[in-house]
């Protein structure tokens, strides 16, 4: 199984760099007669509505799963609307701690209505709840945007939150902005790509140190003007008065992260509860704080220990049911998205279901600009993943021995980064020449999967580099956003006279699936039950049905 991270299919037009990529394998694969759309945003994926944008948790969540879980965002929502976030102990925990201390309550997270780490509506609702419930003190750390959103949009939210604070504050409440920085160089790191983003985020937030400005404003407008960068590379700065700066975290306070999605959020929440065994970087002076998540980002390692809303239970995961039957697994991707072949195709859980079964592969991602590599780590993974069928002997063979061929694989889950990674750099030519890339490596698992006679299953967890700019009135704003179309799917099986099984008309996916289903039309749920079908194995009653037609 093969996500082709970020690439879906566009509107072929100047915006789309897949479909100006030369990409003859993609291409041959969507022309067999076992390609469909799906569906991979919006309620395909749990997320609120179809007007918000699928991501690749939330993608990949959906394909391991084999069905639609509410994600982070709905549930979010849900709980802001019924009040259950303010009710819960966290909450309550927070509020009595500074009320108690005097110290303020800090917020940390993505500022921006991107709505797949965060969104700025959850962030002004606590703050409004803060100061009903007599909070004299808030701070607030703002990460920009700039890839979930317009590229240089940090000033749009950044007057949206101070308008809400000034209303607070006209009521006699001391509420601030008081650091910030752009979400790639500050804070948000994932799966210890880069530990550096983390304490250039932990100087600016906890210990105030940085390049000090009067105002968030002033702080955009001064980096706008320095140089061309987009919100999501802008340098970190404090904010500060004659006295200093105003928003230091210190003992006594409470600090609440109000991203919901787990994978850029899991080490800064490491650097704020873990004792002396924290080893990443030097923290200096680390305040006694209540530290909480807007969810518990890592159900299985309890980080956080305390979240404002109970994360989707997702189990019974396909990764979970193939080591129950003693299948055996294979698990590889670069760094930038090792965790969404293993931990968010599990059901956000990490580790193994069964070590015997299961090899996990993780090829060591490039930190520098990542629009001078489009290429990335395809070749990489792609040499270690066949390298690994040499050695294995699998997949491929009889359907459903259990034990691959020669105890090779009996399934493998491949993450190709490039459309997605480049795609959110907003460089055309870079995306174009990273789906290329991606299109070469497939060309070299065609030849290894006809070679062995297994089964290649091709999809994307969501758009990115099919929609690069948005065009208005004739100008082409760039965009590093996920977007809103279909993904592709295929099935190449050297073993059928058409090199693959027939799959379902989408005309008829509201029949097939039911008019009780969330989802009517085929999506990323529908690829668990799929590759169980292609093993020989019967999906559990509570999957979304196989996408293989049913003459099969």
């Amino acid at each position: 199984m093969v996500v082709m991270d970020g690439v879906g299919l566009g509107a072929g037009d100047e915006t789309d760099a897949v479909a100006a990529a030369r990409t003859p394998t993609l291409d041959w694969l969507r022309a067999l007669p076992s390609s469909l759309d799906l569906s991979a945003h919006g309620l395909a994926v749990g997320m609120p509505s179809d007007a918000d944008m699928g991501n690749s948790e939330v993608g990949h969540n959906a394909i391991g799963a084999g069905r639609v879980f509410a994600q982070g965002a709905k549930l979010v929502a849900q709980a802001l609307v019924t009040g259950e976030l303010f009710r819960g102990a966290t909450w309550k925990q927070a509020v009595a701690r500074v009320r108690a201390s005097g110290e303020p309550l800090h917020f940390l997270g993505l500022l921006s209505d991107g709505n797949v780490h965060s969104h700025i509506d959850h962030l002004l609702q606590m703050i409004e709840q803060a100061a009903t419930e007599d909070v004299a003190k808030v701070r607030v750390h703002v990460l920009l945007d700039g890839r979930d959103v317009d590229v240089r949009s940090a000033l749009t939210y950044i007057d949206r939150l101070e308008s809400t604070l000034a209303t607070v504050c006209r009521a006699g409440k001391d509420y601030r902005i008081a650091s910030g920085g752009g979400r790639m160089l500050v804070t948000m790191d994932r799966y210890g790509s880069d530990w550096s983003m983390v304490e250039r985020g932990w100087k600016l937030h906890v210990q105030g140190e940085g390049r000090r400005f009067a105002s968030a404003r002033a702080a955009v407008e001064t980096l706008y003007d320095e140089s061309d960068v987009t919100d999501q590379w802008l340098e970190g700065f404090v904010i500060a008065d004659e006295e200093g700066p105003v928003g230091r975290i210190r003992d006594g306070a409470a600090v609440l992260l109000f991203n919901f999605r787990g994978d850029r959020a899991i080490e800064i929440s490491r650097a704020f509860e873990e004792g002396s065994e924290f080893g990443a970087f030097d923290r200096g002076f680390r305040p006694d704080v209540l530290y909480a998540g807007m969810m518990q980002y890592d159900g299985d390692l309890q980080i956080p220990r305390r979240f404002l809303v109970e994360p989707p239970i997702i189990d019974r995961t396909m990764g979970e049911l193939l080591a129950g039957t003693g299948r055996r697994q294979l698990a590889i991707a670069e760094t930038h998205k090792f965790g969404h072949v293993t931990y968010f195709w599990n059901g956000n859980r990490s580790g193994k279901f069964e070590p015997s079964l299961e090899t996990y592969i993780d090829v060591a991602s490039d930190i520098l600009p990542l629009e001078q590599r489009p290429w990335m780590k395809a070749a990489e993974v792609t040499d270690r993943l066949l390298g690994e069928l040499a050695v294995s002997g699998g997949p491929g063979g009889d359907r459903g021995r259990g034990t691959g061929v020669d105890g090779g694989y009996d399934l493998v889950r491949v993450n190709y980064a490039n459309g997605d990674m480049i795609g959110h750099t907003g460089d055309f030519e870079a995306t174009r020449m990273a789906v290329e890339a991606v299109d070469r490596c497939l060309a070299r698992l065609v030849v290894e999967t006809r070679r062995r006679q297994g089964v290649l299953l091709v999809t994307a967890d969501h758009g990115n580099a099919d929609h690069m700019f948005d065009l208005k009135n004739g100008t082409k704003n760039i965009r590093t956003s996920h977007s809103l179309n279909p993904v592709p799917f295929a099935v190449f099986d050297p073993r059928s006279e058409s090199n693959g099984p027939a799959v379902i008309d989408r005309s008829d996916a509201s029949n097939r699936f039911g008019a009780s289903r969330l989802v009517r039309a085929p999506g990323l749920a529908n690829l668990a039950a799929t590759a169980l079908e292609l093993l020989g194995l019967q999906a559990p009653e509570h999957y979304d049905p196989s996408l293989l037609a049913p003459e099969r």
